[in-house]
């Protein structure tokens, strides 16, 4: 676990190794309130199997430091991991939440899968769906959300204080940006967006969903608006939108899809739930086969 003190809010990182996943625990220190952003769900690929190693370390730490956790937020469904919502709600009682328009990420893998008329898509799955502006309390502390599309149709960021957490959508400054290429991705909405975040007052704490630790670097996952705008490989140096899109797009064609992709979006537009078990209580995973381009990975 790493702890960093910004903006008025104190914060803990875990890091997945696996997925290069970051989950934070923001509160605030004055009255031990907390918040859960983004918790990984740990799944075996090779056994099809769960477990919570990931989600018990939040909980052991919350339980550790004395915090009341009154909020588990997801900034989008992800497609590397699996989100540890649910089972977070069942051991600390707080509610879930995420961003609105998940209901078109919803409708969209809806389609992919060809899951039965059944499956809702009106967002049911969570406790509250964020719109653009709405806030929330963590203790003492304002949160705020802003919608942040590009990386997927309903990305949003947690602004908390002087803290601003933007997932998939801001890199650490050395890696750059998330990629645009999912279903419903888009590379010039996510230069909006991302003009969005760097908007912020410089000094605003920002917090990625990912770090891989390349060319041999410690995993990292804080930086400042200010670095942001002015080391980011991508966009820092008030590089142009038609300038971005043709770096990202460009990049998003050599990259492979993630390895749980096809297993990880069946359980988050789910909010975090397996698919429904087979009458003898056994639960199975649909990949739609050759729906996707070869992997390049």
């Amino acid at each position: 676990m790493r702890y960093i003190s910004h903006g008025g809010a104190q914060v803990a990182a875990l890091h997945d190794e696996k997925t290069g996943s970051w989950q934070y625990v923001v509160s605030d220190p004055d009255s031990g309130v907390a918040a859960i952003i983004d918790p990984v769900w740990d799944f075996d690929e090779k056994a099809a199997a769960t477990s919570t190693r990931n989600a018990d370390a939040l909980v052991d730490h919350v339980r550790e430091a004395g915090l009341k956790v009154e909020w588990i937020l997801d900034t989008h469904p992800h497609a590397d991991h699996f989100s540890a919502a649910p089972y977070l709600h069942e051991k600390l009682g707080a509610p879930t939440a995420i961003g609105e328009k998940v209901r078109g990420v919803q409708a969209l893998w809806k389609d992919i899968y060809r899951l039965p008329e059944s499956f809702p898509t009106d967002g049911r799955q969570w406790d509250r769906l964020f719109a653009a502006g709405d806030t929330f309390r963590i203790g003492g502390l304002e949160g705020r959300v802003m919608l942040s599309p590009g990386h997927t149709l309903a990305s949003i960021s947690y602004v908390v204080g002087g803290c601003a957490f933007v997932h998939d959508t801001l890199m650490m400054p050395y890696a750059g940006t998330s990629r645009a290429d999912f279903p419903g991705g888009d590379a010039h909405v996510l230069y909006g967006s991302i003009q969005d975040i760097l908007a912020l007052p410089e000094e605003t704490g920002v917090f990625v969903g990912h770090d891989y630790g390349p060319d041999g670097r410690e995993p990292a996952c804080f930086s400042t608006v200010a670095d942001q705008r002015r080391d980011n490989i991508h966009v820092g140096g008030g590089r142009s939108e038609s300038e971005f899109v043709t770096l990202r797009e460009a990049r998003d064609a050599t990259l492979p899809l993630p390895k749980l992709m096809l297993y990880a979006l069946q359980v988050n537009i789910r909010g975090g739930v397996l698919p429904e078990a087979e009458a003898d209580g056994r639960v199975f995973f649909r990949i739609p086969a050759n729906y996707f381009p070869v992997s390049l990975g």
